[in-house]
């Protein structure tokens, strides 16, 4: 019987589903990137999925992705929305611009209010 592939984001979804959900705990310790690497992902943070989640990442096209907002959210299932994206919505897949170690720092910054551009 011929197998068929699963895609990223539906890995990611059907993993995310299975993980229990965390009560606003971070994603996992994680280094910081580098200042200039910092920077880079605060600027696409705050201009690119601002344009969609509001300048102010307090809503729009996208959810609001505010401390308020993300509490009691599965912080694995959010770096992988960040990661893959979600089918059949604007959410596009984010992992050919960033590592997974920074889409965990991107999820721990939401989770406690996102820095401003330095």
């Amino acid at each position: 019987m011929p197998q068929k592939k699963m895609t990223a984001g539906l890995m990611a979804l059907i993993l995310s589903a299975a993980l229990p959900l965390s009560h606003g705990a971070p994603a996992q310790t994680v280094t910081s990137p580098t200042p200039t690497r910092r920077a880079v992902l605060i600027n696409m943070v705050r201009e690119d999925c601002g344009s969609c989640h509001g300048s102010r990442l307090t809503g729009g096209l996208g959810p609001a992705l505010t401390p308020r907002a993300l509490k009691g959210k599965n912080p694995v299932s959010l770096k992988d929305t960040i990661l893959f994206g979600r089918p059949n919505t604007p959410m596009p897949p984010w992992n050919p611009f960033m590592s997974d170690t920074e889409a965990t720092w991107i999820v721990n910054q939401l989770m406690k209010g996102f820095p401003h551009a330095q």
